[in-house]
């Protein structure tokens, strides 16, 4: 694909999913090296499980009650970081919800003047309909609700994926979030990965996801190191400052195939009316006879 070709398809992406989502993952990434290392990768063997080890990964340091060896993709062409967006086994109608808990490094004054980055009730919701869950949480998040962070990672029916530090771009434009380097991206990434075991969090795996879903060949270059599969959608809820459930749910329902990821946001002030939306959503698909899975078993498939 041109480098033309790339940049028309990420403005017609943008264009769709529009500037409301700024600041939430709803973006849609573009990455050089084509499909190839995206979702037709087959899941890693255990020893690429094993290589995921790395500084400031979660498997870096096994803890009681933290998966053992979450299933990974391996390396995309030329060692890039691998994507995945939907289950390559297609005919089993699992589906995986997942919630990014979205806070960027500069938000505090903001959480202190009252404003709610977390969501308690989608949480307790999600335990009660019984739908296990990946929880893609930034660093920033996990500080800021460290308690939260610790309940939602030490409960078996969740698993905490990386969405970086500082919720800011790993590639630019991208909805208007400050860029950071090679360097910097590396390093936030670990940043997160350490703000989860200062929380207490141990079901923590080596998944990450984009903020804003923005990447591109030097992205996936940047985190390679961290030994992370990075993590997409193929269906996007539209929850991001949505005001009525309803329209959520049905973009939702309307949209999930088997092996889909969802994504969806665990966050008040940006997302009012995701746990509304969940609560239809849930028993509609069990209806039509979705089972509900994390990322992790959809890798594994």
């Amino acid at each position: 694909m041109t480098n033309s070709v790339r940049k028309v398809a990420a403005a017609a992406a943008t264009a769709v999913l529009g500037a409301a989502l700024a600041g939430c993952g709803g973006g849609a990434g573009t990455p050089d090296a084509g499909r190839e290392a995206r979702m037709g990768t087959p899941a890693a063997s255990a020893s690429t499980s094993a290589r995921a080890s790395a500084p400031g990964s979660p498997a870096a340091s096994p803890q009681p009650g933290a998966p053992a060896k979450p299933p990974t993709m391996a390396p995309g062409p030329n060692g890039l970081t691998p994507v995945f967006e939907r289950a390559k086994q297609r005919t089993d109608k699992t589906v995986a919800l997942t919630f990014d808990a979205d806070m960027t490094s500069d938000q505090g004054p903001r959480a202190a003047g009252g404003e709610h980055f977390d969501n308690p009730a989608l949480i307790s919701t999600l335990r009660t309909l019984k739908v296990p869950s990946t929880i893609f949480m930034t660093g920033r998040w996990a500080e800021e609700y460290p308690d939260q962070a610790k309940s939602i990672g030490t409960d078996p029916n969740f698993e905490i994926a990386n969405h970086s530090y500082s919720h800011h771009a790993f590639t630019s434009p991208c909805y208007g979030l400050p860029a950071l380097d090679a360097t910097a991206a590396r390093a936030d990434v670990d940043r997160a990965f350490a703000a989860f075991r200062q929380a207490g969090a141990v079901n923590t795996v080596p998944y990450f996801r984009f903020p804003g879903g923005c990447y591109d060949d030097q992205a996936l270059r940047a985190v390679s190191t961290a030994k992370v599969t990075a993590v997409q959608w193929d269906v996007v809820s539209g929850d991001a400052f949505a005001k009525d459930p309803d329209p959520v749910a049905e973009q939702v329902l309307a949209g999930v195939k088997p092996g889909s990821v969802v994504v969806m946001h665990c966050t008040r002030s940006a997302a009012p009316v995701t746990e509304e939306a969940v609560r239809r959503i849930v028993p509609e698909l069990r209806k039509r006879g979705y089972r509900f899975v994390k990322v992790s078993e959809l890798i594994g498939t």
